[in-house]
């Protein structure tokens, strides 16, 4: 894949780079529909705010990595992450193996979300540094800010679990 941008010069880092932002960007798409299901399968309130606005986040994340194609010179096309895909279904495996309307279904559901999160945060933090070592500063600050929003995700979700939900789980019977 030729890359157009007036600092690429086509290297193998290059390379590695804009495989990496094909799967990014399969993975916010195919997120989008994944938060979702999550958000349907949720009953905590604050948990299905905390998705909803994710998924309304990600979907900016969608635009910012089709940006980021442009200023590149590189069509935007998704090549699929095995990665994050295992994890989506992961998350599927979680709501068909919980109980609807359970606090632990909700657990099982920030938990299968944090390991996406993170998954992302590695993700966007390398792309970040690999940004920034090729040149592309523009690049690497629009990233970033998806990589702060990740975190922040991750941070809500934590602290939505340790509120009450995790608790509320450990109460319920078999």
């Amino acid at each position: 894949m030729q890359i157009q941008s007036n600092t690429f010069t086509n290297s193998r880092l290059e390379l590695f780079f804009s495989t990496m932002l094909q799967e990014i960007y399969w993975s916010e798409q195919h997120l989008v529909n994944v938060l979702s299901t999550m958000t349907a399968a949720a009953t905590n309130t604050e948990l299905i705010q905390a998705f909803d606005q994710h998924k309304q986040q990600t979907q900016e994340h969608v635009r910012i990595v089709e940006k980021v194609f442009d200023m590149l010179g590189i069509p935007a096309e998704g090549e699929p992450s095995m990665g994050l895909q295992g994890l989506f279904d992961e998350g599927w495996q979680v709501i068909d193996e919980t109980e609807e309307g359970s606090a632990q279904r909700d657990v099982a559901l920030i938990i299968a979300a944090q390991k996406v999160e993170h998954y992302e945060i590695a993700c966007y933090g390398s792309l970040v540094t690999l940004a920034s070592t090729l040149g592309e500063t523009e690049v690497a600050d629009l990233l970033r800010g998806i990589l702060t929003e990740e975190k922040e995700t991750d941070a809500l979700l934590t602290i939505i679990a340790e509120s009450k939900i995790n608790e509320q789980a450990s109460e319920e019977s078999l």
